[in-house]
């Protein structure tokens, strides 16, 4: 049987213009490193479960994994609007969280010192806007794709991006990503699913209940096991070919 992770709570040291107290979950492979690190950035609903449960899949796939919880100092309600404020400006406190987990991985002993970084919903637009700042790789997973995107993915690090067909709110993001990667000659994977809707990388639904209905009706959320599968396997290719080779237990 094989060791499962270890998952640790714990609070990053706070980077001017930050969260105070910036809470994270770090999940660390079984066995002996070093490792290659990945920050993981959340979705739109906060540090949950399904959340936890994804930077345990990247500790099983060997990568010291770490999400900070952009919403330390609120919570989702208080801190949603400001976060997806910051995206768009390019700038803010959820970029110095961020910034603050990379450093952090890049200190630890047990990291080899390269790192990615990997993002789902709100947090795949985060993963791309990142994919410029210091990091080896990125992973962006239906995310928000920003205005003049040329401009901002000049000097980005390569990138793997996976888009659900029946996302309406991301129609056409795949081909686009995929046509200024090729034009800036940054290497890259992006594949759409036909079937596959918004957060399809999710083992199980997340959101409030009452408003589950209405995500998969506009955006068919929810959970797409085949696609699911077949976006991992690229994105774990991609990131070992790019981070150096993750020791699986």
């Amino acid at each position: 049987m094989t060791p499962a992770p270890q998952l640790i709570d714990l609070k990053l040291p706070d980077g001017p213009g930050g969260s105070a107290g910036l809470k994270a979950v770090l999940a660390i492979p079984a066995g002996d490193g070093p490792w290659p690190g990945v920050v993981l950035v959340h979705e739109a609903f906060g540090l949950t479960d399904v959340m936890r449960h994804q930077a345990v899949r990247m500790a099983e796939a060997g990568y010291l994994a770490l999400m900070p919880d952009l919403f330390t100092e609120g919570g989702t309600r208080k801190c949603l609007v400001g976060t997806f404020r910051a995206l768009s400006a390019g700038a803010g406190r959820a970029f110095v969280d961020i910034e603050s987990a990379r450093v952090f991985l890049s200190e630890r002993g047990d990291c080899t010192g390269r790192i990615g970084v990997l993002g789902f919903c709100m947090g795949g637009g985060f993963a791309l806007a990142t994919a410029t700042r210091g990091f080896d790789v990125s992973s962006v997973n239906y995310g928000r794709l920003p205005k003049d995107l040329d401009d901002h993915l000049f000097g980005a690090c390569p990138i793997v991006g996976s888009f659900g067909g029946a996302d309406r709110s991301l129609v056409g993001a795949a081909a686009a990503l995929d046509s200024s990667l090729a034009r800036l000659g940054i290497e890259h994977d992006v594949k759409e699913y036909p079937g596959a809707g918004h957060a399809f990388l999710n083992d199980a639904e997340t959101g409030p209940r009452m408003l589950r209905p209405m995500l998969k009706r506009i955006l068919g959320a929810g959970p797409d096991p085949v696609a699911a599968a077949d976006a991992w396997t690229r994105i774990e290719a991609f990131f070992g070919e790019h981070l150096g080779a993750s020791q699986k237990p």
